[in-house]
């Protein structure tokens, strides 16, 4: 419940509890704070356990955590049934990553993608990416913009 506070935040709150009600009164305030957590509990326990026998026994297996969609997707993706634990495994993420670094690379992989490397030019099977400026010919006028004259 409260995972996310540290001690020092917790010595700042007993302090400050300290300061607001005093040294008299704070036992009382701390009993009467954890009877109304107690009591909050039990309506809710209550609560769910007159929606359980309301929707009768084909949902006895019936989880409120489900009601979350992180919670109920993460359930329904390792269920056993549906068989898609096998397919998950199926794929090797290391293997399809590396094929496709190979190929941005332009490196050979395996000797079936040797036919494509010799389609691919004289250059060893590397395609020069750079940009090179372009030289005008005689005949060619420089780019003209209207609007920049």
């Amino acid at each position: 419940m409260f995972n996310d506070i540290g001690p020092l935040e917790l010595v700042t709150l007993i302090v400050l509890a300290v300061l607001v009600f005093g040294p008299d009164k704070l036992p009382k305030v701390i009993q009467d704070v954890t009877r109304t957590i107690r009591k909050i509990r039990e309506f809710s326990e209550s609560a769910k356990n007159d929606i359980r026998e309301e929707l009768g026994p084909e949902f006895k297996d019936f989880e409120f955590e489900d009601l979350n969609p992180k919670t109920f997707i993460r359930k329904q993706l390792d269920n056993e049934d549906l068989g898609l634990k096998e397919i998950r495994n199926g794929f090797d993420l290391k293997k399809e990553m590396a094929e496709v670094t190979d190929a941005v690379h332009s490196r050979d992989s395996d000797p079936s993608s040797a036919s494509s490397a010799g389609a691919a030019g004289a250059s060893g099977g590397r395609i020069d990416m750079t940009k090179k400026p372009e030289t005008p010919g005689p005949d060619d006028r420089p780019p003209f913009d209207a609007d920049a004259t």
